[in-house]
This record gives structure tokens, sequence and C-alpha cells, in this order.
């Protein structure tokens, strides 16, 4: 991202709520510099936090561009895992060690608060590791971050490092004990919930779950995990949760990197529905199928996606959001040709269902010939909270409860039960 591009992400995760931004690495470039220093000097809620390696140079240019910040933080790490010692660092676990209580040393003679990570912490000698933490709380450490660099750790096998290290390490008690982790075996999201678990409190995460590789894990999953099994998860966080489909959304138009459909949460598919038996649910309570609702991540409305799956509520719905009341010989008649389009197109489209219901109509009514098919228009209140009948997002339904189902049609229970009994016969 560019310097100001940086900035626009800032703001957004101000308003999402989140505690600490770390907004750069100031000694890799002058852009990245620059950028860690406009955040630094705007955002004033949250700790911006600069990334730096265990060297003079790195931190020194850190806090030259967090200075200005109300709540500055020093991110300083090192490799601690023996992979990393002997082949990229090429020094002793003495070496290392010192080099570590130095950093953090020289960091809090600058700043306040200081952040250290042993990078590869997962792979590293558990002893050596708390030997390391010990020598950086000591030497001024306020947060410890436990890596999982190469996303090579089981949710098992990390809440035992952390309740060893809690074990283990004097002085962790007076610290915060953070969480990094890559996902590399897709385990990122439960690696971090098991360390909350373990007695971690303070998560690294990103939106969308983009980083290295295959990513971090998701902030969008983990602070949606707490709120909805919060019998697992007792833990609060300051996120505004109706801010993370927004944040998801400005994230993309900056890095260009669509979410694919079916990621959890923020995905387009997140909140869509094509079974019919799903649809049939939906339309009844939401409940039955959604274990959040879409408003509660900023997501306008859940989607029910018309297609071969669906059954005759999904569609039934869907006509009364454009407007159009068909009676019961009607809505069998569309359902029908509903059913033969859609074995040949992966989504009817509102301009195909009125389509449908005009030649429908117009079969029935020989010699007639109409601009618009024949149609009882609702309410605006009725038609999806659209201004004007007919103005639905392609394809999508919203969501309609106890409202919606009293509004309906009265039909003869043995009509009913028939409905209801095709609708089941479409797809899980």
């Amino acid at each position: 991202m560019a310097a100001d591009e940086k900035l626009r992400m800032a703001r957004q995760l101000d308003r999402l709520g989140v505690d600490v931004i770390e907004a750069g690495f100031p000694v890799s470039s002058d852009g990245d510099f620059r950028s860690v220093q406009l955040i630094a000097g705007e955002i004033r809620r949250p700790v911006i936090a600069a990334l730096s390696r265990s060297r003079q140079a790195d931190i020194e240019r850190a806090w030259q561009a967090l200075k200005t910040a109300v709540h500055p933080r020093i991110h300083t790490f090192l490799a601690t895992s023996d992979i990393h010692l002997q082949h990229k660092l090429k020094i002793s676990w003495r070496q290392c060690l010192e080099q570590a209580r130095d950093a953090v040393r020289l960091a809090r003679a600058l700043c306040p608060d200081v952040e250290f990570s042993p990078e590869d912490a997962t792979r590293s000698d558990r002893d050596f590791l708390c030997d390391v933490l010990c020598a950086v709380i000591e030497a001024g450490a306020t947060t410890v971050n436990i890596p999982d660099t190469v996303g090579y750790t089981t949710p098992s096998e990390f809440a035992d490092l952390i309740q060893t290290i809690r074990r283990q390490v004097h002085g962790i008690d007076q610290i915060v004990i953070s969480v990094h982790c890559h996902n590399d075996l897709g385990l990122a999201v439960a690696n971090s919930l098991a360390a909350v678990s373990a007695g971690a409190r303070q998560v690294e995460c990103t939106i969308n779950g983009i980083g290295e590789r295959a990513g971090n894990a998701a902030l969008e999953e983990l602070v949606m995990a707490m709120r909805v099994r919060t019998d697992r998860y007792p833990y609060r966080t300051a996120v505004v949760s109706e801010q993370i489909f927004p944040t998801s959304q400005l994230l993309t138009d900056i890095v260009g990197v669509p979410v694919q459909p079916n990621k959890a949460i923020i995905g387009r598919n997140a909140f869509a529905h094509e079974a019919g038996i799903h649809q049939d649910g939906i339309i009844k309570n939401p409940l039955t199928y959604e274990i959040m609702t879409p408003q509660s991540v900023g997501v306008p409305n859940g989607r029910l996606v018309l297609g071969k799956h669906s059954g005759r509520h999904a569609l039934k719905l869907r006509c009364e959001q454009l407007g159009l009341r068909l009676e019961m010989h009607e809505l069998d008649a569309v359902y029908r040709s509903f059913l033969v389009l859609a074995d040949t197109t992966k989504a009817v489209e509102d301009s195909h269902i009125l389509e449908l219901v005009r030649n429908i109509r117009a079969e029935r009514s020989p010699g007639t010939v109409t601009a618009e098919p024949h149609a009882t228009f609702l309410s605006s209140s009725a038609a999806a909270g659209h201004p004007h009948p007919g103005t639905a997002a392609v394809g999508e339904l919203a969501h309609y409860g106890d409202g919606w189902n009293a509004k309906r049609p009265s039909m003869a229970l043995r009509a009913q039960e028939n409905e209801e009994q095709e609708d089941h016969l479409w797809g899980v």
C-alpha cells in the first residue's frame, strides 16, 4: 500500500475499534517510514506500533517515525529457533539472548511501550525460549508476542506452550502475552483461540486473513467466534463488529485482492442460501440456518440465491419483493418454468423472473400484449424496504421475519403442505 492508502485503512481500523495498529516497518523504506509517521500523527485513540529488527538502526528509525503518536509502541523481534539461528543469523543461543535483551533495553529507553517477538517461537527449544523471554521482560518489555511464524503448530500444542511460558517465565504475570499465528495448515484462528483460552490477552491478526504465504489469523473470524460462542470463549474485545464488512470491503478495494466467495463472515456467500430446504427455513426464521445476523458484521442483508435447488417459498418471496403477487396456479406455472431455466443458468436474476411471469400471464391471456406483467404492486414497506417496486439488488432476497409472515396471503392447509413437501425435495 502507498502511504495515503495505509492512512485510509488506519482510519477505518480506528472506526473498527482495534486496540493496536501495527503501521509498518520504518527502516525498510522511506515509504513505510512516511506511512508510520502519517498514521502516528493522525490516529490518536489506538496504540500505533512500528516494527523493527533487534538492531540499533532499526529501533531508532522506528522511534523517529512514531514519536508524534499519542500511544507509540516499538515492536522488535529476533528469531530463537535453532534453524534460524544456525542458517539465517549464524549466532549462538547466548548471542541471541544478549541481542534480544539489548534491543529491548534500547527500545525502552526511547519508548514506554515495547513489544518483543521471538520469531519462529513454536519451533524453538522451550527452555531457551523461556530464558529469552525472562531476559527481555527484565530489560523492560511490556508485551511478549509468541509467533507461530510458519504456521506449524496445532491448537493443543500451542495452548500447552502458552501455559508453559506462564509457568516458567519470571515476571510474565506483569506483562501482556500476545500471539501471532500464520495459516499454513489452516489453523491460525484455531491456534489463536486456543492461546487465548490458555492465557494470551492480545491476538495479532489481519482483515480478510491477508498476510505472508497463506496469510494470518483473520480478525473477523476471531471476533465473531468470541461473540457467537461466549459459552466457550467468554472474552470481550473492543471491536465494533458492524464495521467488519466495511473494513473488509475497503481493504479489498485498496489492495485489489478479492475475498474468496465462501470466506467465513465476509465472503459474498457467507449469508447466501440456495438449497430449497435452507431457503424455506431462512424465510420462516433466519436462526434456522444462520448463527449470526448479516447486520451484526455490517452486511446489509442476507442473500437467498435463486438457482435450481431453490423452492417455491424463495421464488414466491422474491416475486413479492419485486411487487408481483401471484395466485397459487400462477406460482405453480412460474415455478415449473423457473426450474427449467435454473438448469441452464447459474443464478436466476430479477429480469428472468419478470420475463417468466410475463410469459405465463401472456399464455393465460391470449391476445393481450403488455409491456409490463399484470401485477399487483406492493407498498414500498412490503417490497423489501426498496423505495420503488422492482429495485431490489439482482438475485438477492432480504430476510423477512414475522412481518413478512403476517403479510402472506392465507392459503388452504393442503396446498401449504404440498408446497412445503415439494420444497424439501430440493438439495440440502
